[in-house]
């Protein structure tokens, strides 16, 4: 496909890398030249420096022949007026980045009138995530499927954990839970792992099965941590705001550190049920008088990624609850998950990339399947791709056992119309109407019949 990106800032650069390295054709367009020299020699990409909500830069990237055009420039007014003129000019899909509250009440008009596909507040997109690990703490990272009844679950091995020398087959066998460990990430190895695979100390391992399964598991392990009922958040960003009335609407109790008055003011008017307190959220003397030995979760959600860190190393080291930390730098993320620094690390940059690459796959679907769900995991170099099955796939009814799939995928779960959760076996298969969970090193997996050899 033809895809134009306007604004190459954290968002723009990671589109740009993973729909690039997905063979598509990309345009980038950006105020700055020295960027968009830097991304055109980085990146297998053509650019153009300029406004990319004018008209005739647009006509000179020749919008009226692209499939889509995606607005990530820090202004959610250039955004919406970038995907206007563009949908004018005759572009097939529109994205635009929002970020303001405001405008989320208009977005209905906004998709209509100025034909925007999708509308993303990163914001809101990366609370729903914290929410998301927060209600499930033992796992470094949680995803959802086929609404929400399938969870796939990121989790280390620690020292002394039940699962170090386990064999796959044997842990099966034993556990009488329907869970799956679907890939490992060991060191710079990726498997995708058959029953002889043995766990190892520092092992990620990547987990699918319905939410009381998983539950199950981690019991019956004797590793599971209860859902968060106390959480800590140290900086009251719009990100903020928007985990807290996620907190809050989960019946947990919020309180919320910020060292500036307005946006405590702010924000305790906007939210009556939860403590706002006007202080230095980096100072350790405040956070153990406000209890934080008592919190069943801490979030750093500072505007600085260093800051982040040390805030997130202080908790970890002064209590054992479970620690998030918003870090948008890839090189600082990766340091501080490698290490296990840090139990959970979120980024707002791949979040959104991550909802913008699932609907662009969307768009390439062909008839036989649709991908509902895309998640990228063990660092990017792995997707997991819920898919829809229609009654023109090409194995519909046919046992796994007689079908010769490509090397590294593996089907991991599937979610029958009546609610029924498989893991499946040689011997279970596919329907129509199903939704069916595939993990793959294939990064630009499209339909359901290309699993096959």
């Amino acid at each position: 496909m033809k895809i134009i990106i306007v604004g190459i800032g954290k968002v723009g650069r990671i589109l740009t890398e993973q729909l690039s390295a997905d063979k598509h054709d990309v345009i980038v367009i950006d105020c700055n030249a020295d960027l968009v020299d830097k991304t055109v020699n980085n990146y297998d990409v053509m650019g153009i420096a300029g406004n990319g909500a004018s008209y005739d830069v647009q006509n000179e990237a020749n919008v009226s022949s692209a499939d889509l055009l995606i607005a990530t420039t820090p202004s959610d007014e250039i955004n919406i007026l970038a995907c206007l003129v563009a949908k004018k000019l005759g572009v097939k899909h529109t994205i635009a980045r929002i970020r303001n509250p405001e405008y989320e009440v208009q977005l209905q008009v906004m998709r209509e009138e100025l034909g925007l596909s999708m509308a993303i507040n990163p914001e809101k997109a990366t609370a729903r995530e914290i929410s998301r690990i927060l209600r499930f703490p033992s796992a470094i990272k949680l995803e959802t499927f086929s609404n929400q009844r399938i969870e796939l679950v990121e989790y280390k091995i620690g020292k002394d954990n039940p699962l170090r020398g386990v064999k796959l087959s044997e842990l099966y066998k034993n556990i009488h839970v329907k869970v799956l460990i679907c890939a490992v990430a060991r060191g710079r190895q990726i498997y995708i792992p058959t029953g002889d695979f043995v766990l190892e100390e520092s092992d990620k391992i990547y987990l699918t099965a319905s939410p009381q399964d998983l539950k199950l598991l981690f019991q019956h392990l004797g590793i599971f941590r209860s859902r968060a009922s106390k959480v800590m958040i140290v900086g009251a960003s719009k990100m903020a705001y928007y985990l807290a009335c996620e907190l809050i609407s989960m019946g947990m109790k919020v309180k919320i550190i910020d060292s500036d008055e307005k946006r405590c003011r702010e924000m305790s008017e906007k939210l009556s049920k939860a403590l706002v307190i006007c202080g230095d959220g980096t100072d350790s003397e405040l956070l153990k008088e406000e209890n934080i030995e008592q919190m069943d979760a801490f979030v750093a959600l500072t505007g600085v990624d260093e800051t982040n860190i040390i805030l997130s190393l202080f908790a970890s080291g002064y209590t054992s609850c479970k620690v998030v930390a918003k870090i948008n730098r890839k090189s600082f993320a990766d340091l501080v998950v490698n290490d296990g620094l840090v139990d959970s690390v979120v980024s707002t940059g791949n979040v959104t990339s991550e909802i913008i690459l699932q609907y662009t796959r969307t768009m390439q679907n062909n008839t036989t399947s649709s991908v509902k769900t895309l998640h990228r995991i063990v660092n990017e170099k792995v997707e997991a791709l819920e898919f829809g099955v229609t009654k023109d796939l090409n194995f519909i009814g046919v046992a796994f056992k007689d079908l010769e799939l490509k090397d590294n995928i593996l089907i991991a779960a599937i979610a029958r119309r009546d609610g029924e959760i498989i893991i499946p076996g040689g011997n279970d298969y596919l329907l129509e109407g199903d939704d069916v969970i595939i993990i793959t090193t294939n990064t630009s997996l499209n339909d359901l019949n290309d699993i096959l050899k």
